[in-house]
């Protein structure tokens, strides 16, 4: 029998005895009224002690230890039944968060949804229908009711806390939205996301440009504003629907990436034992991330082989950029990023994997020097200021040697002096661009320049 239905039957016993004691003395004693029987049964089951209201016949008192008897019994059953049906349904509760908890560890390749307002509520709707596992964290407890009785998959939590996103399975998620109200906190859940899963798709939701840049400069692929993209698919709708297509330009780097996949290594496959280069060439993709025995490592090493049970994370639709430096047509354009400074490197690797670029890190200027000398990139952003050889003498080293005079040499600095810029064309660099607050920025200038020279 479950809780409620013994709740239910535990409060129609305790009405059926008290309509049964009444009724009782209104037969028995004739001069009883029916609440002079209501009372009588309610202070003989309750054993209180007080008098009779008149004096009892012998029938009456017999009919009197009959109730105690069956009153007392009677309470004790619905006392137990009570307490019974309020331990289950605590212990219910718990059984069942357990229950979606370890269902919740058995997912992968899943997608994470913070926060179930109106956004996250229609970003499920658009998953279900489309067939994919998802998570969702919610701190409201009104909220959690609902995504209960939904019979959805959630965690009640903070999602700005590392050990919800633990909970939710990001170690093996695919993809994680960012969709609640305030952007500070969709910023901590970005920064907290990024460290715990390196490979993981970030959307984060943004009401303003400021913040939308801090968001993607702490690890966000892509920010999205709501009423921004509202208002311009219905402006997008209005110009088509009346005969004026293609006023609403896209930008490049939106036209030029799809959503990344994962691609598992299995013998049918056949990707084993090839590289990473390789494969990226064979399926026209970045290889953004691999994942080895529940390890993941981003953007791994080119020459690095792949082994049978990896998963690949990859992103296709990348513009072809031509034919490169060894005649060989390549999918994707090479650039070499030349930075100390740890968050830059990450950001623009990140930044120009979307724009369509398979980036090369180096940390050191000659380490950097070997990588343009070995990969001869499409582009080379280095930074001015660099321990042991500047990027100015990085720039004069690669001009002397003739087969990277394709090679486009773009010096990064915070210097916005005429000398410097001068310095830095001398030294055979074909740009210099000054840092600024804007990301993006760089990117917006690196295609600009390409498609100028092209």
């Amino acid at each position: 029998m479950t809780a409620n239905r013994r709740i239910i039957l535990a409060i129609a016993l305790g009405l059926g005895i008290i309509a049964f004691g009444t009724a009782g003395y209104v037969l028995i004693e004739k001069d009883y009224t029916w609440f002079d029987g209501f009372y009588m049964t309610m202070i003989t089951i309750s054993t209180v002690g007080y008098g009779e209201i008149k004096p009892l016949s012998t029938s009456g008192k017999g009919f009197s230890i009959l109730l105690i008897v069956v009153g007392f019994s009677s309470l004790t059953f619905i006392a137990h039944s009570l307490l019974e049906s309020i331990l289950e349904k605590i212990s219910s509760t718990s059984s069942e968060i357990k229950k979606m908890q370890k269902k919740i560890e058995q997912l992968d390749h899943h997608y994470i949804i913070c926060g179930f307002g109106r956004v996250g509520e229609a970003a499920a709707e658009h998953f279900k229908k489309a067939g994919v596992s998802y998570v969702i964290i919610e701190a409201s407890d009104a909220q959690c009711e609902v995504l209960k009785e939904r019979q959805e998959y959630y965690v009640e939590g903070d999602a700005t806390h590392e050990d919800t996103l633990l909970k939710a399975g990001i170690k093996k998620a695919s993809g994680l939205l960012a969709m609640l109200d305030t952007d500070p906190d969709n910023l901590f859940i970005v920064l907290s996301a990024r460290e715990l899963n390196p490979t993981l798709h970030i959307f984060s939701r943004s009401a303003t440009p400021s913040a939308s840049r801090k968001i993607i400069q702490a690890g966000a692929d892509n920010v999205i504003s709501p009423y921004k993209s509202a208002g311009r698919q219905v402006a997008d709708d209005i110009m088509r629907a009346t005969g004026k297509n293609g006023i609403l330009g896209v930008s490049s780097v939106d036209t030029l990436i799809l959503p990344p996949l994962w691609l598992e290594v299995d013998s049918l496959s056949r990707l084993a034992g090839k590289t990473i280069q390789q494969t990226a060439a064979e399926q026209q993709a970045v290889i953004l991330g691999l994942r080895r025995k529940k390890h993941d490592l981003l953007m791994p090493d080119p020459q690095m082989k792949i082994l049978l049970g990896d998963s690949l994370l990859i992103q296709k639709g990348v513009a072809s950029s031509g034919p490169t430096s060894d005649g060989k047509n390549d999918s994707l354009r090479k650039i070499v990023i030349i930075d100390d400074n740890p968050v830059i490197r990450r950001l623009y690797n990140r930044l120009f994997q979307r724009a369509g670029f398979h980036p090369f890190c180096a940390e050191k200027s000659k380490e950097g020097l070997e990588l343009i000398l070995r990969e001869k990139p499409t582009v080379a952003v280095i930074d001015y200021h660099l321990p042991g050889m500047s990027g100015i003498e990085i720039c004069r080293e690669i001009r002397k040697v003739r087969e990277m005079d394709h090679v486009q040499l773009i010096i990064f600095t915070a210097d916005e002096a005429r000398e410097t810029r001068l310095e830095a064309l001398s030294a055979g660099a074909n740009e210099v661009v000054v840092k600024s607050a804007n990301a993006s920025e760089i990117i917006d200038r690196v295609l600009h320049y390409l498609s100028k020279d092209a």
